[in-house]
């Protein structure tokens, strides 16, 4: 146990000297170790940024398929491999084909690098078509209608296939310029959906500013909350663990715009309360705050499933048994 204790000491020292001196990279190597350990890369990203790490998007011509740090300010560069079923080869040849000034149209990137639909649907997805497309719906215009040469007639009919190719682009931006830019609120959501986390407003500062959240403190105002005080909380599901030695009690970790709440289900109120304790994905909690030094846990009483609030928004928790 003794020598176990001190490893593990040592591990903790080191993680947290580099988290002080060198945040990004700190950041950065976790999120190119995942899936690991208990927090998902939305709770990387939003604790890399409060520390005040820079954080840029998924773009065609920045990123790499690991995540990577940009310039001389360490920019966290958030990789190819975060958004959800873009394929290794596809991201790999994106990524070899780049021309130096960077690809300039979606049909240059589909030529160059080989992509076949489904990977630049999912690019587009993510909006990482930054430079050359100036919003997700152009994006996913400018795919449709596409329809790739059979291979028996491809050499003959190459250069006019690249010509009307540009023509429908270029027929696609006049019609763009037409259509309504996404919400906040559409961005937010498929962030969520295509890559897990948002570099947007968390889908909890949107609930709170349309009055959904009205007598829940956010994880920062718990800071400044005495203990002993009856609370609500409310946070997407990010983990629910409950360890065999802690007599049945399960911690659910709720995320909102601030940070995490740490939230303790006894025995009892995890059986009456099953459904919501089990499902949510956005889950608000009355409870009482207990404090020990900087720990804050809100000790759950009633739980209510507020999913339907956020139900388009798909983000899974991360269970440990």
């Amino acid at each position: 146990p003794e020598s176990h204790a001190a490893s593990f000491a040592l591990l903790v020292y080191v993680s947290a000297w580099i988290k002080c001196h060198y945040p990004a990279a700190f950041y950065c190597a976790l999120l190119n170790s995942q899936p690991m350990g208990f927090y998902s890369p939305s709770q990387l990203v939003q604790d890399a940024r409060r520390h005040g790490v820079a954080a840029l998007p998924t773009d065609v011509n920045h990123s790499q398929w690991d995540h990577t740090l940009e310039g001389p300010e360490r920019k966290l560069r958030l990789g190819l491999r975060l958004i959800q079923g873009l394929s290794a080869k596809g991201a790999e040849r994106l990524c070899q084909k780049r021309p130096p000034e960077g690809y300039r149209s979606t049909s240059e990137l589909r030529q160059r690098a080989g992509l076949n639909q489904r990977d630049m649907e999912l690019l587009a997805g993510a909006n990482a078509m930054s430079d050359f497309t100036a919003n997700r719906h152009q994006a996913y215009w400018q795919l449709l209608g596409h329809e790739q040469p059979a291979e028996l007639f491809a050499a003959e009919d190459n250069e006019r296939y690249a010509a009307e190719t540009h023509s429908l682009e270029t027929r696609a931006q006049e019609t763009c310029e037409q259509l309504p830019d996404p919400t906040e609120g559409q961005n937010v959501l498929a962030d969520y959906a295509s890559q897990g986390l948002t570099l947007q407003r968390h889908p909890l500062a949107l609930l709170r500013e349309q009055g959904h959240l009205q007598f829940c403190l956010s994880a920062e105002q718990l800071q400044q909350t005495e203990a002993g005080r009856p609370v609500q909380v409310a946070g997407l599901v990010t983990g629910r663990q409950r360890p065999g030695s802690a007599s049945g009690v399960t911690f659910v970790t709720l995320e909102d715009e601030t940070g995490n709440v740490n939230v303790v289900v006894w025995l009892e109120t995890a059986r009456r309360q099953r459904k919501p304790l089990l499902t949510a994905r956005l889950l608000h909690v009355k409870g009482i705050l207990e404090r020990e030094g900087d720990i804050i846990h809100v000790m759950a009483g009633k739980l209510s499933d507020l999913s339907h609030l956020i139900k388009t928004l798909p983000v899974s928790s991360r269970n440990f048994h």
